[in-house]
């Protein structure tokens, strides 16, 4: 039973002791934190937030989102409780500076993080081009598309409002660089079509010292000059010009790399015929192909005797003198065009 003879003085209590009781239980919040918080008052260009401090915290309209904001009221309603961002220390009126966009940047870093390490193919709308590329959100970053790395026949500019699939490049939340690639998704895509030892028609895009690239439905192929001819050659100009049809074979599809090797020397009834006698390759191609399968079916099936299996190239025998159909062609100079994934 409560007393009811205490004094006036046995219960006083002052704002000394208030305060002290204040802070004998205060929370102590430090920048970086991630506190709950319920929304008390929303004002024109921000909120103040009660998340049990001494003082109201407040954000700012610029912090409530990681995407454009016009009014508060899009992100926050009253009485909401919700988790924020501890920003930066109390000011000289006790208050913390909170965010929403920190949270919603470190999560979409961590999600982006793990559709790279699950080699996802994700799709994005350009919303702007610039020198060196087009830009895209995934998962409300910035993401930048290498001019290189845009497999398309159409003007830069008129991607803008266009979906497009994309593999992720780069993804280095310390450096702010998101960097993606339309060609090495299209080039997935098209490898899920293709098989090792099938014949395929292309298009003479490029010759280098090394090889000449083929176009076939879209992507790029290597045709190293090794694979040219049984016969020495010694430059693939003397064999090809830019906008040749040619027909090839498939000889090694690399998903994770973007590559694929091609050779006519596989092709050629006896060796020297795409030197000699070129139509006549591409009239037993199919014929040709057919026999490489079956011997590659039978070396894969221990069955073949050594001389077979010297007449089979290993696909990564040149490994290392043949670059990336995809890799090659992106230029050191865009390293200083790359965009930063957060805009400040």
């Amino acid at each position: 039973m409560v007393n009811q003879n205490l004094t006036a003085t046995e219960i006083e209590f002052t704002h000394e002791d208030f305060a002290a009781l204040l802070d004998k239980y205060d929370y102590h919040f430090s920048p970086g934190d991630i506190v709950p918080g319920t929304v008390f008052s929303i004002e024109p260009r921000g909120a103040l937030i009660d998340i049990g401090a001494k003082t109201a915290a407040y954000i700012p309209i610029q912090e409530m989102s990681i995407n454009r904001v016009d009014a508060p009221e899009e992100v926050l309603q009253s009485n909401e409780t919700r988790e924020f961002f501890i920003l930066t220390d109390e000011n000289e009126d006790g208050q913390l500076t909170l965010s929403i966009r920190r949270i919603e940047y470190m999560r979409a870093w961590e999600r982006v993080r793990q559709l790279q390490a699950e080699d996802a193919t994700v799709r994005s709308g350009v919303f702007a081009t610039n020198r060196g590329g087009a830009l895209v959100r995934i998962e409300g970053l910035r993401g930048f598309i290498p001019g290189s790395h845009i497999s398309t026949r159409k003007p830069k500019e008129e991607l803008v409002g266009e979906e497009l699939p994309l593999k992720f490049l780069e993804v280095d939340e310390e450096r702010n660089r998101l960097v993606l690639s339309h060609r090495r998704a299209l080039v997935e895509r098209k490898m899920n079509r293709l098989e090792v030892g099938e014949v395929v028609i292309g298009t003479v895009r490029g010759i280098k010292p090394y090889g000449a690239f083929i176009d076939i439905g879209g992507v790029s192929g290597l045709l190293h000059i090794s694979e040219i001819s049984h016969e020495h050659i010694d430059t693939p100009h003397s064999v090809f010009n830019v906008n040749d049809e040619v027909k090839v074979m498939i000889i090694d599809l690399d998903a994770e790399r973007g590559r694929i090797s091609l050779s006519t020397k596989q092709l050629e009834p006896e060796p020297g015929d795409m030197i000699k006698n070129r139509d006549l390759v591409y009239d037993k191609a199919e014929e040709m192909a057919a026999k490489y399968r079956e011997q590659l079916l039978a070396k894969q099936q221990g069955l073949t005797a050594t001389a077979v299996e010297e007449e089979i190239p290993s696909a990564t025998e040149t490994e290392e003198e043949i670059p990336s159909a995809t890799e090659e062609e992106i230029p050191s100079a865009i390293e200083e065009e790359i965009p930063a994934a957060i805009e400040d």
